[in-house]
């Protein structure tokens, strides 16, 4: 959950670093809520809880990403791959799991910090 904090305390933060671990805790709780939130609003008849949640969750998952591609030495500009199907969500997985690379451009390795 500190993962999930962390990330959305740096919300609006696009350089620097982040490790697979702060990522893929951040996709797992975001994923739990998601779907907490959607059986919420399956009972309640409405989709207002998960279509807000996911709204405010929008730039905080973009920034995170950035970090982690930074943490592989790419650009966040590569999340734009995304946009082809089935391909581009493969080639980005392939990314964001990807080991963590030695001091780079975008700052110190953080698994060394």
């Amino acid at each position: 959950m500190n993962h999930f904090i962390e990330a959305f305390k740096k919300f609006a933060q696009f350089s620097g670093r982040a490790t697979r671990e702060q990522f893929w805790m951040y996709i797992l709780f975001y994923i739990i809520l998601s779907i907490v939130l959607s059986v919420i609003d399956a009972v309640l008849g409405t989709l207002v809880l998960a279509l807000i949640f996911s709204l405010v969750m929008l730039i905080p998952s973009i920034s995170i990403a950035t970090r982690r591609l930074h943490d592989t030495g790419r650009t966040g500009w590569w999340q734009l791959i995304g946009f082809i199907p089935l391909i581009g969500l493969i080639v980005l997985i392939v990314f964001y799991v990807q080991d963590s690379k030695e001091d780079n451009n975008y700052g110190p390795n953080p698994k060394q910090a």
